[in-house]
């Protein structure tokens, strides 16, 4: 890295760290309709992304910091709201079950790479898919192959691997060895200084009593143990620094 491109990053990356001194507690408490996807959050709806103000300002500059080391950042991903994830669960729910899976089958298929609706991150708008632009590629970015080796996204992963955390972005759900739940995500990242409390918060909530009523497409299938595997895998098996 050039001596002035590393000043600049330096300089950002300070900036960014003095708007969060303490992680443990989100600034706001959210009601239990923002948890979920169903509120109306105040974002911030620029350059490819629906982030909160604060998430959007520290995404901003870390992208600023990538374009000083010529690498492009592009969100594929930010906000889902409940719709919107309801809508990637009945697709993929018909699609498998359509080519013969049981439901259970099916469900967790889908749990590979897909969150039940209410219970994704991206609903808190603190979270987003990225990959890097400028490649050409423009089918299948979300494969972790293509953040490896010479895959065209490995420059911005290497990048991220080195300077993400100081902006507040961690990968989410990490390559780390024994980590359960969702499948390894690269290209995931969520901002810290708000996620961590707000999982805190959604942690308080009833997530069996809240799945068991939505009546989602194949939930007959959302037994107590499921739930409550669901739960410790998929939601809390995540990278350490999230959760604390």
């Amino acid at each position: 890295m050039k001596r002035r491109t590393f000043i600049q990053n330096t300089a950002l990356a300070t900036a960014a760290l003095s708007t969060f001194p303490q992680w443990a507690t989100a600034q706001e408490t959210l009601d239990k309709d923002q948890l979920l996807g169903k509120g109306n959050p105040k974002l911030v709806e620029q350059n490819g992304y629906r982030l909160r103000p604060q998430v959007a300002a520290a995404f901003d500059k870390m992208t600023a910091a990538a374009q000083q080391d010529g690498i492009g950042i592009q969100v594929v991903s930010s906000y889902r709201d409940y719709a919107h994830q309801n809508r990637i669960w009945e697709r993929k729910f018909k699609s498998y079950t359509g080519n013969g899976m049981r439901d259970l089958e099916a469900i967790k298929k889908i749990i590979e790479y897909s969150t039940i609706p209410g219970t994704s991150r991206h609903h808190w708008a603190t979270d987003l898919d990225i990959i890097q632009s400028g490649t050409g590629v423009t089918s299948n970015v979300l494969d972790p192959d293509k953040f490896h080796g010479t895959g065209p996204f490995c420059e911005l992963k290497a990048w991220l691997d080195k300077h993400a955390e100081s902006f507040g972005f961690y990968e989410v759900y990490t390559n780390d060895y024994g980590r359960k739940g969702f499948n390894y995500e690269p290209w995931h990242f969520s901002y810290a200084p708000l996620s961590v409390g707000y999982l805190q918060q959604y942690t308080r909530l009833d997530i069996a009593q809240i799945l068991q009523q939505e009546k989602l497409l194949g939930s007959d299938a959302f037994t107590a143990a499921f739930i409550n595997q669901y739960k410790t895998e998929n939601i809390l098996d995540i990278n350490p620094s999230l959760l604390d």
